[in-house]
């Protein structure tokens, strides 16, 4: 692929995603949720599915599914003792099954590794607004979040509302998944944020260092891979993982 408008497109639309993901990816490491992402990824594959039957933007069909998943997974933790992990697990095993079937052999390359060669101005644009208020949100609400993973009774004495920044803070993992699923596929998407916050917190020394490393290794991972990925004629999805984990490695060689 040559440097031409439509290349400017996906790399603008990329780093945005990669931003976000990588953002959010730091408090998911934080908050012991690293393959959180990687699940939610997989819950989304029904959404695709449904979304490409009846002609319609798979991104709406995958938030679609990834919302009333969250939704579901708060709403059952908060009246039962099951664990955050253990219903994404079930939620993503059902999904992830449904999704196969649903999806026909021609589509399911694009529904697990994506392919953001595919976008137009109006794609971008979601997806420079959407990540960008992911990160505003996200920032607004970290310190209830850094707090309550810390101690719950610290977060409440503070006055914070640990169930509902947990309610935000999954649905916003969901809309980045979602977005993410365009550029890396629902088999990987859960990789953007995780590898790039992972590879910060080898070099970081508080948390607002580490949220903004991971902030620009995502953006990083995702402009090079998607390069390198359109020189070899390839799907972004597997390069920009191993552009994410090749930062990964240096920052884990140069930590102190």
């Amino acid at each position: 692929m040559t440097i031409d408008n439509n290349l400017i497109m996906i790399l603008i639309s990329a780093s945005f995603i990669g931003a976000a993901s990588g953002y959010l990816g730091s408090l998911m490491i934080l908050r012991r949720m690293a393959l959180v992402g990687d699940a939610l990824s997989h819950v989304a594959l029904p959404g695709i599915a449904l979304a490409l039957m009846i002609n319609m933007n798979p991104f709406l069909g995958a938030l679609a599914f990834l919302t009333v998943a969250g939704i579901g997974i708060w709403a059952i933790e908060e009246r039962s003792e099951i664990s955050t992990e253990t219903l994404i697990g079930i939620f993503f095993t059902a999904s992830l099954s449904i999704g196969i079937i649903m999806t026909e052999d021609v589509e399911i390359l694009e529904a697990l590794f994506g392919d953001i060669t595919k976008v137009g101005r109006v794609d971008v644009l979601f997806a420079v607004a959407i990540s960008t208020l992911a990160i505003y949100i996200t920032k607004k609400i970290s310190r209830g979040l850094l707090l309550d993973t810390i101690s719950k009774d610290l977060a409440k004495s503070a006055g914070i509302n640990t169930s509902k920044i947990g309610l935000i803070f999954l649905l916003l993992i969901g809309i980045v998944v979602a977005l993410g699923i365009k550029v890396a596929g629902a088999l990987l998407t859960g990789a953007l944020g995780v590898i790039a916050a992972a590879a910060a917190k080898n070099i970081s020394s508080n948390f607002r260092d580490f949220s903004i490393l991971s902030l620009i290794f995502g953006v990083i991972s995702a402009v090079v891979g998607i390069i390198i990925a359109s020189s070899l004629d390839q799907h972004p999805g597997p390069i920009i993982v191993l552009t994410g984990t090749t930062i990964f490695v240096i920052t884990f060689l140069l930590r102190k």
